[in-house]
């Protein structure tokens, strides 16, 4: 579970009586949207044939362009994890990251469920001595990608949630 029992009020809509814009709201969907796309081939290479994680990431996209509800894109996401289930490995952890990603117009605290399965995603991937490194380099070219705008609150929610997104955001 990489939702926390306390929300941070910066992460809730203003409209749900936290304070973060719509603004920010989307650019979190981008970024998260971002992190998944960029594993989202080893999803593809495993499963060519299956469209949910791809049409997740594209959903999580469209919201923020106001093209889709928010309730279809969380569809969208639910319809990713289910393809991600009876996989193993680094393809299930991209299908996660995508569902995750088309989940963050509901929550906006799901863009770090996004990033941390994209880095495990990423993870797995590679060989077991390079592992660690490949998942630091994912999680830094992951901050690269991080809007200005909502950097600061990112990043210290990865430190405050890093234990609940299984240490992925360390060193």
């Amino acid at each position: 579970m990489i939702l926390p029992k306390v929300r941070d009020p910066r992460l809730v809509t203003v409209r749900r009586g936290g304070t973060l814009t719509d603004e920010h709201h989307r650019l979190l969907a981008l970024w998260a949207a971002t992190c998944a796309e960029h594993v989202l081939p080893l999803f593809e290479s495993a499963q060519p044939g299956d469209p949910r994680p791809r049409h997740a990431v594209d959903a999580a996209r469209a919201w923020t362009r106001g093209e889709v509800a928010m309730m279809s894109s969380r569809a969208t996401g639910g319809h990713a994890m289910g393809a991600a289930r009876p996989l193993v490995g680094a393809a299930r952890f991209a299908a996660y990251a995508a569902g995750q990603a088309a989940c963050v117009p509901h929550v906006a605290e799901h863009d770090l469920g996004a990033a941390a399965y994209a880095i495990k995603a990423a993870r797995e991937a590679a060989p077991a001595a390079e592992r660690h490194t490949v998942a630091r380099a994912e999680r830094d070219w992951q901050r690269e990608q991080l809007p200005d705008e909502v950097r600061e609150l990112v990043l210290e929610d990865q430190s405050r949630r890093d234990d609940l997104c299984w240490g992925v955001f360390g060193d």
